[in-house]
């Protein structure tokens, strides 16, 4: 089993130290660290924090030759266990990498966790140290019976489990027998958690009917994480979790019954990153049925995969009784608005805004309105009007559409052939 140790080596410096344990090594072992992350489409170069790597088998050092910006090779001999060691700077809030000081850690393992070329199928185990008094911990990762240890089937499980640490607040319910976890970092004390675990089990409700019927989903367990902060905003999905981040102020307070429109915007988030669940983390582009961890990926459905979701998050909102028609009409108005504002959008199809996301949608600049289009919110408008379409025509809705690309496809991979039949 390939053997990860993750410490907290020093929370004021902001540095994890990582401890890569490796039975039965190759002669020269190559080893690498992600380019990108799942689900944010830009190659964000993870490698650049890493530092300090070294590798010996017993007591014999071991030579470490750099081959290119994100990957290692190793001069090893024979069969012993190899251990190589090195420290990841970690001081980013976003959802996307790590984060380590006094208060809280945070991490997904493409930012931590070096591939071992040519073992990523085999079962990884990372274990967590040098935790300070008090903190907690929250992953969806598969726990043993030992504390802070988990073990995954194989590379890419581990590195879509973010782990949560800190002093947190802490919630729990139950959708249709399924635990859900709900752990809040960084909210005020006038923070009302009672009530964000009631919506957001309204939600979670709501999303298992609308796949499932009154099955169950395809799920042992669910964790959302959420950091508040003073200014942020956005989201992860994972396939048994999702990381969030918002503004403080956007949290629901004590005292406080009507929904403004900062944390009807987070149950927004919530439905959103919840939705992937299935349309994206098991339904998912062709194009993804492998990832590559040292490239970019392309595809041109994130006008399906993020714009459809897009749609369904407000939408399954209002079928949750958490917010109403005038309102939903507003948060619908405010996409057509923002889109036939948008001068890009007559540049650039949705297809190809999804192909050139790893370019363009997150490297904005000013003229990114001109030239481009949100695959996100023209993909909405694009669900939307086939969904009335299909309505008006009397040939269903596109809940069903959805519901048979599940159906079909036994939720695996397709491809726009698919959407189309």
């Amino acid at each position: 089993m390939i053997d990860f140790l993750v410490e907290a080596f020093d929370r004021h410096a902001h540095l994890y130290r990582v401890t890569l344990k490796l039975p039965r090594p190759s002669a020269l072992q190559r080893l690498s660290l992600p380019v990108w992350i799942p689900g944010s489409y830009m190659v964000r170069e993870f490698s650049r924090h890493l530092s300090k790597l070294r590798a010996q088998q017993g007591t014999r050092e071991c030579r470490v030759e750099q081959l290119d910006k994100c990957s290692w090779q190793v001069h090893s001999e024979g069969a012993q266990a190899l251990t190589v060691v090195y420290e990841v700077y970690a001081f980013d809030t976003s959802v996307r990498t790590a984060f380590l000081d006094a208060h809280r850690g945070f991490f997904n393992g493409t930012g931590l966790c070096l591939r071992v070329d040519g073992r990523e199928a085999e079962p990884h185990r990372l274990r967590l140290g040098k935790l300070p008094a008090g903190w907690q911990v929250a992953t969806a990762m598969p726990p043993t019976a030992r504390r802070h240890e988990y073990v995954c089937a194989d590379y890419d499980e581990l590195v879509d489990h973010p782990v949560e640490m800190g002093d947190f607040w802490r919630g729990e319910f139950r959708v249709r027998g399924v635990p859900h976890e709900f752990v809040v970092a960084g909210a005020w004390p006038g923070f009302d958690g009672e009530r964000l675990l009631a919506d957001a089990r309204r939600i979670c409700e709501t999303q298992i009917s609308f796949w499932h019927g009154r099955g169950k989903p395809p799920l042992k367990r669910y964790v959302f994480m959420l950091n508040a902060v003073d200014e942020g905003y956005g989201g992860l999905e994972h396939r048994a979790s999702t990381a969030l981040i918002c503004a403080r102020r956007q949290l629901p307070r004590v005292g406080v019954a009507q929904a403004g429109d900062g944390y009807v915007t987070l149950l927004g988030l919530i439905s959103h990153e919840y939705f992937h669940t299935w349309n994206v983390k098991r339904l998912k582009p062709r194009d993804f049925e492998r990832i590559d961890f040292a490239r970019e990926n392309y595809t041109r459905l994130l006008w399906f995969f993020e714009g459809f979701t897009s749609y369904y998050d407000d939408l399954l909102l209002l079928r949750a009784g958490l917010i109403d028609a005038p309102r939903y009409l507003r948060l619908l108005a405010k996409t057509v608005s923002g889109v036939l504002a948008t001068p890009g959008r007559r540049q650039q199809s949705v297809a190809e805004s999804s192909f050139d996301a790893w370019v363009k949608y997150y490297r904005s600049d000013e003229n990114t309105p001109n030239a481009t289009i949100s695959y996100y919110a023209k993909g909405a408008l694009v669900a939307l009007a086939l969904d009335l379409s299909l309505r008006a025509g009397g040939r269903g809705s596109l809940d069903e559409v959805m519901r048979g690309l599940w159906s079909r496809s036994a939720g695996g991979p397709i491809d726009e052939a698919d959407i189309a039949q």
